[in-house]
């Protein structure tokens, strides 16, 4: 796929994803890349994927640009963001504006992969945890693979709104109402006794460069996303730490835990794993399935895309048995939920 292709497939992406400003912006990005260009030369000859489903080039120069935005270092560029209007013209004025005075400062934000961190994800965690309680009525211990920010380490303090049920705190944190599909989750009581991400780059949610890193990556027309973000890091305390997603998780997994279920989850992240950390990551879930038992449960939970468009699959892994559960599908924002768990397993 060429750069422009990559730019235009990533628009349309937006557009389904609820994001017309995002969808404009695409195009216009395809319309004045240039190779000869600083970010051009950057990215010529790269061997993989460029386009939303590999290294995602296009949501790298956007986050970029929507940082300069929120930092206010731009006023032509924030004239024509959101909530401001602008003209197709307006907004490609001062895009190819910002790309050539901020030219040093993309070529340093593009170098890392998009880590959104995305709230409206954590639906399908809570959802899950729940399914599990049921069935392995005991503390939790949460790992993150791709964690970013570690934003979703802090589910549990979540609430969870599907009709007129509620699941969470009553001092929730923030309330994610995906529309539902399908049967409700049980409702026992979660209880996280431990909580640690790995990112290969984690974003410091402390810092206020790393705060601005995950506002970058929200889209600026979805003020929606803006503020679940906003609330979720204020409370955040979760630790992430900077290593290969597969190395960390055998040292994790090497740590007995007596009387936990150990959850181990990735959220739109193995995707950017390269193969050979997949494939490690995958041999140390299975040998520390083999050694769990019915007092150390494991559980691996995945959403992440599997060819079909629009959505994202949810998936289980449960030892001991190792018996796979297919869980539904949700929409790679967590707009929406078409939940398929079971009540009950045999």
């Amino acid at each position: 796929m060429s750069v422009p292709g990559a730019f235009r497939a990533q628009g349309r992406a937006c557009a389904r994803l609820g994001s017309p400003f995002m969808a404009r912006l695409m195009e216009v990005l395809a319309g004045l890349w240039d190779d000869d260009s600083a970010l051009g030369r950057r990215w010529a000859g790269y061997p993989g994927d460029l386009g939303p489903g590999g290294a995602s080039l296009p949501l790298r120069v956007a986050g970029g640009l929507h940082a300069l935005h929120l930092r206010g270092c731009d006023a032509g560029l924030s004239a024509v963001y959101p909530p401001a209007e602008s003209s197709d013209s307006d907004l490609r004025e001062a895009v190819a504006a910002a790309l050539t005075r901020h030219a040093g400062f993309l070529l340093r934000f593009t170098e890392q992969a998009p880590q959104t961190n995305e709230v409206r994800r954590a639906a399908v965690l809570v959802s899950a945890a729940h399914w599990l309680a049921e069935r392995h009525p005991r503390p939790i211990v949460l790992s993150e693979l791709g964690a970013s920010g570690g934003l979703n380490l802090g589910f549990d303090r979540f609430a969870l709104q599907i009709g007129d049920r509620r699941y969470g705190p009553p001092e929730a944190v923030l309330t994610l109402a995906p529309e539902w599909t399908g049967p409700h989750p049980p409702g026992g009581a979660i209880t996280v006794s431990e909580r640690r991400g790995a990112d290969i780059a984690p974003i410091d949610a402390g810092s206020e460069e790393g705060r601005l890193r995950l506002l970058a990556y929200l889209w600026a027309d979805q003020p929606d996303r803006l503020a679940r973000t906003r609330a979720a890091l204020a409370a955040h305390d979760a630790a992430v730490d900077a290593a290969d997603a597969a190395a960390w998780l055998e040292t994790r997994l090497d740590t007995p835990r007596p009387g936990r279920l150990h959850l181990v989850y990735h959220t739109i992240a193995w995707q950017y794993f390269p193969e050979a950390t997949q494939a490690r990551a995958r041999t140390a879930l299975e040998r520390a399935g083999e050694r769990a038992t019915g007092d150390a449960p494991l559980a691996w939970l995945s959403m992440e895309a599997d060819g079909q468009p629009e959505s994202a699959a949810l998936a289980l892994r449960l030892w001991p048995g190792g018996r796979c559960v297919p869980l539904g599908r949700a929409d790679f924002h967590g707009r929406w939920i078409a939940w398929e768990g079971p009540r009950h397993l045999p």
